[in-house]
């Protein structure tokens, strides 16, 4: 067996995350540390795409905060994701949604898909 997959076996960690892929709306409840003060804070967006594997796997998320697009790349493995609520699920034909940044108003809804 390879090294680094036998070093990444052993450092993994179990989360109970929801399923989740591109297009749904997902809020990540993410642990801040100020100072010796710790918080939670909220982000809420469209997952617009997921990479990687193991250890190394990754999501961004993006959000509209007044009318600049934000976006954010989690890792996965994060000690600091309190958890992930999953609040939609979206219909996307694709599992890279980029094109979602150009778009504007109402032509940047996602249409809503039944649970699954």
């Amino acid at each position: 067996m390879d090294l680094l997959k036998l070093v990444e076996k052993e450092f993994a960690t179990e989360n109970d995350y929801p399923k989740f892929s591109a297009g749904d709306t997902i809020t990540v409840h993410y642990k801040i540390i100020e100072g010796n003060k710790e918080r939670i804070q909220q982000f809420r967006g469209t997952v617009i795409q997921k990479k990687g594997a193991g250890i190394t796997k990754t999501f961004t998320v993006r959000k509209m905060s007044g009318n600049v697009g934000v976006e954010r790349i989690f890792p996965e493995n994060s000690p600091f994701i309190d958890k992930i609520e999953r609040n939609k699920s979206g219909k996307v034909r694709r599992a890279r949604i980029f094109y979602l940044r150009e778009l504007t108003g109402k032509k940047a809804r996602i249409k809503e898909q039944v649970r699954r």
